[in-house]
Formats: C-alpha cells, structure tokens, sequence
C-alpha cells in the first residue's frame, strides 16, 4: 500500500514537471539542436509505425550509446535478423546511437516517466525486451513493463555509494522498480551487493563492457602519424568539464615560458555544446587557439603544421566521435571530469590507445577502473590539475617511463576483457524468447 502511495505521488510530481522539462528542453535546444528535434517522442506520440519483436536498448547518453553499439554487435553476431529500438535521453546519446542503426531498427527518446507517456510508449513499439545499460532506473517504466509481462534486465550496471544511498533514502519508491527488473548483470562486486541491497536480482559479475570496446584503427592510424610528423609533443586534457579549462589554463599561465611552449596543449571538451564557450575562454587567456572544424578531414593534421607557427598553442577538439585520434596523437592524457568532483570520465578508451592517464582525486563513476589501472601502472592519480600538468612535462622528459606505462596499459586491457561474452550468455535466453 505504500509502495502504491508513493508511485502515485511521484507521477504526480512527474506531471506537473512536464511544462519544466518543455522549457528545459527548448533553453537546450539553444545550444544543442539535437535536443529540439521530435519533442513530442518525449510524451509518448511517435510519427513512425512499429514492428513486432523489437530488442529496445536505452541508452541515456554518449557514454552509454557506446556500450550499446559493443552489445549490438555481438546481438547481431548470432541473431543478424535482430532488429532493435534505441532510446536516448541526450542529443550526444542519441547522435551516437544513429550510428547502430539498420533497415528495420528504429530510435526515439526516452519517454518522460509519466504513466501516460510510458503506457503510450510500450503500447505502441511493443518491444519483446527491454536492455537498460549501466544506471537507468524510472518507476514508472519499469511498473509498465511488468505490468505487460515485459523482460527488463540492467546491463554494464554501476551502482554507487551515493547514488545507493539516495536510492535507499526512497525506499518505497526505489525498491519496486529494482524488484520489477528481470535480473542485472554488474561491473563490480560492489555494484552487485548494492543492488541486491535495493531489491535487486545480481544475475553475475561480468566486468565492464567497455573494455571489449572496437577501436577505430583509421583514427588511430592518422593520430600516430601526426604524432610523429609534429615538431612538439601534445599534452591531452580529455572529456574536461565545466570549471576545469579555467583551472587547466591557470596552470599553464603558471609555467615557465619554456616549459609551455615545449608542448602542444590540447583540450577535448566533454559536452559540444561548450565548444564556443571553451574556445572564447581559451582566446580571452591570450593563447592562440586552433579548432578542429577548421579543418576538413583527419589527414588534414598529418599534412598542416600550423600549430608550429606559434610559440603557445591550445588545440581545441571541437568534434564528436574522434576521441581515439586525439588519444592516439597525444602523448599523455589528463582525465577531465576528475580534477573537480564531477566523477571523472571514461579512461579505458585513452590506455586501449596507448595513451597513459594522469587523473585527478574524483573519477568516483570510474571508481574500480581506476584504481585497477593505477594499482597496474598504467595510469597515475595527482592531486589537482597544476600537479597534473607538472607530471605530464615530466613525463614526457622521460621517454622510457611512458613507454612502460603504455605497454603496462595493454596488459591492462587485455586483462580485464571478455564482459560482453558473458553478458550475452546471460541474456540470450531473453533474446530468443
């Protein structure tokens, strides 16, 4: 009974939150179109016929998009009839996700989780099962999908201490939903025994699934090749967050002269609708900003030497899908999202491109991967982003101490491998079902 009350409050709430997300969603828009294209897919009203038999995949955003396209894959290395339903609730999650997509397969968003729009979403693709990748969890879905006798398991599953305990602190909300689920399949033994804590079924511990991620062997091939042609060495600071390109820039305005121009500086910033904002920051610091949408093609950095007309350049990466050619053009790499407590991002990809990791005190959504890494030497935490960029300098002083990190690196990926195996003998009896 108060499982039922607190269900009912929350779809209130979530109804009369629908105006808020309109406006949210049309402020992003602003910056990021994605996010104003088919508005009313967030409502449960679609302009496209369903098909029977859909695997429905969601995957909320960039990150999690990518773990999809290793799952899809390997679906579609047994099942090549398979035919899928992506749902996304970023633009950056939604533009990887079209990338999966096939004749037959279909994408939409995230139905905003009122009962209305849940039912009118399941009601209308009907999917045969439902695959929630890493830390997805919404009532009311899940409540609609039992009620239709839906399948629904958590794949790649992470569940943090705190986001444990404000789950925990909503018991009779949470609780149902993680009962409703089908089973999860955890990175982690920690994940799992904080899960089965929420209510939840831990089918096994597989391990993380991005470390099965494919490489994209061209990128890699042209960023090694501008490695090598370019006068400097590059410094790396990947995925960086709002808050951290200031503290990043302060600290090379801290440097010797020397020291600074020694490197190519690069920053990669972790949400394109920043790219502006980081590229004015970067020119009202006085250096000479070089973007990557100046440049047509990848080649195009293998044949310019631009960045070696002036003597302090920040070469801005302002494009989406090309993260192994900067990690593979770098020579070392700082994790952004860990120097402030924003959680860190994803540093496997940077170790499988044989770029070592210097990271800050936060990458707690990370957390196992990086102590994994750092406790096998092929990443190294500091304390903030000047002790960060200090590091790196030296680093790369020292040449043989970066080749042992990059060989260590592979070790490192080559241990932890084999998550989507086990993942799919996990679910195949859900797919054939």
């Amino acid at each position: 009974m108060i499982e039922r009350f607190a269900l009912f409050m929350y779809s209130i709430m979530m109804n009369l939150m629908v105006p808020i997300v309109k406006i949210r969603l049309l402020k992003k828009g602003r910056k990021e179109e994605g996010y104003l294209q088919k508005i009313q897919e967030r409502f449960g009203f679609y302009d496209v016929q369903s098909s029977p038999g859909l695997i429905w995949i969601h995957a909320v955003s960039l990150g999690e998009s990518r773990v999809a396209s290793i799952l899809i894959n390997r679906i579609r290395k047994t099942l090549p009839e398979a035919r899928f339903l992506l749902t996304h609730g970023t633009a950056t999650g939604r533009q990887e996700g079209l990338k999966l997509l096939r004749s037959g397969d279909f994408q939409v968003w995230q139905a905003w989780d009122t009962p209305q729009a849940v039912n009118r979403f399941l009601d209308h693709f009907k999917p045969r099962v439902g695959l929630f990748i890493e830390t997805e969890i919404w009532p009311n879905l899940l409540a609609g999908a039992k009620k239709r006798h839906l399948p629904v398991a958590l794949l790649n599953a992470r569940m943090s201490q705190k986001s444990y305990l404000k789950a925990s602190s909503l018991n009779f909300l949470s609780r149902p939903a993680f009962r409703s689920l089908e089973f999860a399949i955890a990175q982690h033994h920690d994940d799992a025994l904080r899960l089965q804590n929420l209510g939840c079924r831990v089918e096994q511990v597989a391990g993380n699934l991005k470390f099965d991620a494919q490489l994209n062997m061209t990128q890699i091939q042209v960023g090694k090749a501008w490695q090598s042609k370019r006068r400097r060495p590059m410094i790396l600071f990947a995925s960086s967050r709002e808050g951290e390109e200031t503290l990043f820039l302060e600290a090379l305005d801290a440097l010797e002269l020397e020291e600074r121009t020694k490197v190519l500086w690069c920053i990669v910033p972790r949400h394109p609708q920043r790219f502006k904002d980081v590229a004015a920051l970067i020119d009202s610091k006085g250096y000479a900003c070089i973007e990557r949408s100046s440049f047509h093609g990848l080649s195009e950095f293998v044949e310019e030497n631009a960045f070696d007309h002036f003597q302090t350049t920040v070469f801005l990466g302002d494009s989406l899908g090309e993260m192994n050619f900067y990690y593979s053009s770098a020579n070392v790499a700082l994790l952004g999202g860990s120097f402030l407590p924003l959680g860190g991002q994803n540093l496997i990809e940077s170790i499988a491109c044989e770029c070592p990791v210097l990271m800050g005190l936060h990458p707690f959504n990370f957390k196992e991967a990086a102590h994994q890494a750092c406790q096998m030497g092929a990443a190294r935490q500091v304390s903030d982003l000047p002790t960060a960029v200090t590091q790196a300098l030296s680093m790369i002083d020292q040449g043989l101490e970066l080749l042992e990190m990059r060989r260590l690196g592979q070790e490192f990926i080559q241990a932890h491998q084999g998550a989507t195996e086990l993942t799919y003998q996990a679910i195949e009896h859900l797919l054939v079902a």
